[in-house]
């Protein structure tokens, strides 16, 4: 009987007399028989060792009717199988989550193979992207940047540092905002493994006196992950960042990125406006594009024609146009926006305000029917507008033009597996805390490290009437955010306490990211 996505597969287990399994926990795969079934054999065969019961092992399968798999299992096992029908989706996502729970060989591992191996040529064949966890054959250079780049997935790290010095060569992962040495493999494996990278990316391999980026797609445990490869040359050798994206993530909502009710309000009557510029603002890495993507995300229709320029584009989202930027052909953020002006938009987004001539086209273009997202950057919301001045602006424009300043940062959530409560020590004058605090005391879920991803705090300028004579009059920024406090906006610190208060992250994280407001606070 063929199987088809459309058959019921709960039918067919009852035609042929089988047990079925809607979905397959934590608790239903042994590790042992998984270890003894090579990956490539159970995602071709749609098969799964689960557990072995009185001599029998019972094996999931999306394929029932397929008997020459099982019989190769019978073989391999010396014992009776007992086919479990699982459907098709739920087996894959079993598949490659066991395999990627239970691989064995870590980057440490290969960095024990290397002696004594010849590191003078890389392997260059990577056209079609493979399955990281089904490359177990390859050199172990390859093998090397393959644990590496698989490691770092599975332990949610960002970045991917590569770093060589004098005697030394140190790999490090940037884990929910903060980097961990993770990795020193031996100096003698520098260039290969730097080559290796290139060959990846697409990048000369020979030029070693210049800067370089490229791009990587990947495959790790079933996931497509998308790397930005920047290199530049150091004193001891290439110095080289990887940027890890998981397609698979996709974009967020306005609901998940931890704006409060009232926010959130906010936020959306502002998008529902046909012209104006909404700004979002904070350092690198504290979630800006996120929030542009979130926003775009809502607005997306098919009555409307969305046009995004930005460096580099990050998520694909369909029905949107979206360009990246080329300073190599001239292609800047100022050029695309005057290009996009053109092609009858009703909402631009700009990935970033680099100069004056930037901010002034997307001033103009939301003076003229169009609303405009982008971001700057500030250390508040009030900064914001005086560094538009600064960048000589006209304050009039400013003030037009200008809808609200969203301000952000990141900060870890608190790792909900081993959340415990405590009493923190030597806390700053003028911080009220909450009657409970927690922290993560660190376990396997989070790798020890006591936080679990991260979560934004905010601070939502809304400029209205009396803001806008502000700006006119060139007013400074701590008047502006003294009238907006007194309106009622929450600052980005106490929007952390809130979440301190809530139990999702912690005092430290918050006085952390918002230091520029408390000076370089230790608790």
């Amino acid at each position: 009987m063929p199987v088809s996505p459309t058959t019921d597969m709960e039918e067919i287990a009852r035609t042929l007399g089988l047990p079925y399994r809607a979905e397959l926990d934590d608790s239903a795969v042994d590790a042992a028989l998984l270890a003894r079934v090579p990956l490539g054999f159970a995602r071709s065969n749609l098969l799964l060792p689960l557990k072995e019961e009185d001599g029998a092992v019972s094996v999931a399968t999306a394929d029932p009717a397929n008997l020459l798999p099982l019989d190769e299992l019978r073989t391999l096992f010396g014992m009776t199988v007992r086919p479990v029908v699982v459907p098709h989706r739920t087996l894959v996502a079993a598949i490659n989550h066991w395999y990627a729970k239970h691989s064995t060989g870590t980057a440490q591992d290969v960095v024990q193979e290397l002696e004594g191996e010849d590191l003078s040529t890389v392997a260059t064949a990577f056209n079609e992207p493979k399955d990281l966890l089904e490359l177990t054959d390859e050199a172990p250079v390859i093998r090397l940047l393959n644990s590496v780049l698989f490691q770092a997935v599975k332990e949610r790290a960002s970045d991917i540092h590569i770093e060589p010095y004098e005697h030394e060569l140190e790999v490090r992962f940037r884990i929910d905002g903060i980097l961990y040495k993770m990795l020193t493999p031996p100096k003698v494996v520098q260039e290969a493994l730097i080559s290796r990278v290139k060959i990846m990316a697409g990048l000369n391999i020979a030029e070693k006196r210049l800067p370089q980026d490229g791009r990587i797609r990947v495959i790790v445990a079933g996931r497509d992950v998308d790397i930005r490869v920047s290199i530049i040359p150091t004193a001891f050798g290439e110095r080289t960042v990887l940027r890890l994206l998981d397609k698979q993530k996709g974009v967020i909502s306005l609901e998940e990125m931890g704006l409060t009710d009232a926010g959130l309000t906010t936020m959306e009557r502002l998008l529902t406006r046909s012209n104006g510029i909404i700004l979002v603002t904070g350092p690198t890495g504290s979630g800006k594009s996120t929030t542009l993507y979130a926003a775009l995300n809502r607005l997306n229709s098919p009555e409307k024609n969305i046009i995004t320029i930005e460096d580099p584009i990050e998520y694909q989202i369909k029905g949107i146009g979206q360009i990246q930027v080329n300073p190599k052909i001239e292609l800047t953020f100022a050029n695309g926006l005057r290009s996009i002006l053109r092609q009858d938009p009703d909402i631009i987004m700009v990935g970033e305000i680099r100069d004056a001539e930037t901010a002034e086209i997307a001033m103009q273009a939301s003076l003229t029917g169009h609303l405009v997202l982008s971001t700057l950057h500030t250390n508040d919301s009030a900064t914001a507008v005086t560094r538009l001045i600064d960048m000589g602006i006209e304050p009039f424009m400013v003030a037009s033009s200008l809808s609200a300043v969203l301000a952000q940062r990141l900060v870890r959530r608190i790792c909900p597996h081993c959340r415990e409560e405590y009493a923190p020590e030597g806390v700053p004058a003028g911080i009220t805390l909450p009657s409970k605090i927690y922290r993560g005391a660190g376990c396997d879920r989070c790798f020890g490290l006591g936080s679990f991803g991260r979560i934004g705090i905010y601070e939502l300028l809304n400029v209205d009437s009396e803001i806008c004579s502000m700006i006119i009059r060139r007013a400074p920024a701590g008047e502006i955010k003294r009238y907006a406090l007194s309106r009622g906006m929450s600052t980005l610190l106490d929007d952390g306490m809130r979440k301190v208060a809530a139990g999702i992250t912690t005092v430290e994280e918050v006085l952390r990211v918002t230091q520029e407001e408390y000076g370089d606070i230790q608790l």
